[in-house]
């Protein structure tokens, strides 16, 4: 039986879809903050399909469109999570709204110092904490 499309996947599962080993979704987390899966006890991954479009995007700025990560990093600092997202979902399929606009900017282009990276970063932080509470406290209630 097929998951939902609006399953959470588990690494193997998430890199058999992208096409990626599962040790390179591991790499690509600590490269990219935005790529922030549920961790559960013992810290196994679970992607939202909103992850798996961003680690598709990614894999297809690197590999295909030849980008490196410093480049896939600025397009993700200049153009936002959203337009990023558009290069691993171009039908727009997947309904891509992060809650808390992590990597959006704010109102058109925002400084690219090293005082806004870091920002993003504990933005990022901040939602994967976020995402990590709710699933502690989903398993409660």
């Amino acid at each position: 039986m097929a998951k939902s499309p609006n399953a959470f996947r588990t690494i193997s599962e998430a890199a058999e879809e992208v096409g990626a080993p599962q040790h390179v979704l591991r790499f690509w987390e600590t490269k990219f903050p935005f790529i922030t899966p549920l961790k559960r006890a013992g810290g196994r991954r679970f992607y939202r399909p909103q992850d798996v479009v961003l680690l598709k995007a990614v894999k297809r700025l690197l590999h295909q469109d030849g980008l490196t990560i410093k480049g896939v990093q600025r397009l993700h600092r200049e153009q936002g999570l959203k337009r990023l997202a558009a290069y691993g979902d171009p039908d727009g399929a997947v309904d891509f709204e992060p809650e808390g606009g992590v990597g959006e900017p704010l109102s058109g282009p925002t400084p690219a110092g090293p005082s806004s990276v870091r920002l993003r970063q504990l933005a990022a932080e901040l939602e994967g904490a976020r995402a990590r509470l709710e699933a502690v406290l989903s398993r409660t209630a």
